[in-house]
């Protein structure tokens, strides 16, 4: 008979701001050649500047510090730190006590950096002994905040039963670009997801949350909810990726399309540097990077940004407890952004429960 899943907690104390910690090592040292036996791992960030990359693209990355580090670089140009995020301008931040400002990290740009790479906050793997499963730290140490200690939940088991599916309205604006807070109480979404999971009776099990296909011009992430961050950041780089890369002298790339196709010099302009680390990442050749460059002048930003179209939330009862619950960090909330309205004033959403087994 299979083992029943298995859960265990990471406590991880990343050295510096950026770093790559292999979770699978870190789990193996702490629970042995026991796991080794398991089908799959579900791994999950309770961060809002840390996370996975789904097994896909790591897998495209080779499972490599070496190709994932240049890969995050990317957009770690692409949104520098120290420049002029409303997030960080504190002042502004009426949420936060004096207090709390003391010791509040200026880090919108990793708050960026996660959700335009594609970040997930949740994510399965295929379990294969030996293979990295990298903890992406965005924000490990900072000059305005004492040490981070950071925790990911993993859950180890061998196969998933689909328990239910249903499609769910969220209500959002008319304006063009917006973003809807999902674990809001008014919209009563997470309550109903919370609901679903008593149903059922889900020990430990996941939750897919993904657009519906014929839902356009519109992203799902996990972070934090913040308004200057959502309303005001998140918006600008969605009308213009190149945004905080320009304010820092990038002058060439506040009008990326004005540059002329045929007559670039591709060693001058910092977007082709940054296509070609993308493209090295991923093994391309420098034809390959070409036609690429040329296609994305055509393209708006969020052909560019990796928004996700779905999400994953984590479920579970820790083992003990009489009911599970969804796995959240205290910042961390389902998100919902358009970049271009729609004449319904919802968006649909598809969801489906799985059990661990």
């Amino acid at each position: 008979m299979p083992a029943a899943p298995t859960e265990t907690v990471l406590e991880l104390k990343p050295q510096k701001r950026f770093e790559l910690i292999d979770v699978s090592r870190e789990s193996d040292e702490k629970l042995g050649d026991k796991i080794h036996n398991y089908a799959k791992a579900a791994y999950c960030s309770l961060h809002t500047t840390a996370g996975y990359l789904e097994q896909s693209l790591a897998a495209r990355l080779l499972h490599s510090k070496d190709h994932v580090d240049p890969f995050i670089k990317v957009f770690r140009k692409l949104f520098p730190p120290n420049m002029n995020y409303r997030h960080d301008q504190l002042d502004l931040r009426t949420e936060l006590s004096d207090e709390q400002k003391k010791d509040e990290p200026l880090n919108a740009d990793s708050h960026l950096i996660f959700i335009s790479s594609g970040l997930k906050n949740c994510v399965t793997y295929k379990n294969v002994p030996g293979q990295p499963v990298y903890f992406v730290e965005l924000d490990g140490t900072n000059v305005n905040a004492p040490p981070r200690t950071r925790r990911t939940n993993l859950i180890y088991y061998n196969s998933e039963e689909t328990v239910y599916n249903v499609r769910m309205p969220i209500p959002i604006s008319q304006h063009p670009i917006d973003s809807v807070n999902l674990r809001d109480s008014k919209i009563g979404f997470m309550d109903e997801l919370q609901h679903l999971l008593q149903k059922f009776e889900i020990e430990k099990g996941k939750i897919d949350i993904s657009l519906c296909n014929d839902e356009n011009s519109a992203g799902l992430t996990v972070n934090e909810y913040e308004t200057l961050l959502m309303r005001h950041d998140l918006i600008d780089v969605l009308k213009n990726p190149f945004l905080y890369m320009a304010q820092k002298g990038k002058h060439m790339l506040e009008n990326p399309r004005a540059i002329p196709g045929k007559t670039l010099n591709y060693a001058k302009y910092d977007l082709v540097h940054l296509f070609n680390e993308m493209m090295d990442a991923f093994r391309c050749s420098s034809s390959v990077v070409e036609k690429i460059l040329a296609k994305f002048l055509q393209l708006p930003a969020e052909r560019f940004l990796r928004m996700k179209r779905d999400i994953t939330l984590l479920a579970t009862n820790n083992g003990n407890e009489s009911e599970s619950r969804i796995l959240q960090g205290t910042y961390q909330s389902p998100i919902l952004v358009q970049w271009r309205s729609n004449d319904a004033g919802c968006r649909y959403v598809d969801v489906q429960l799985t059990r661990f087994k």
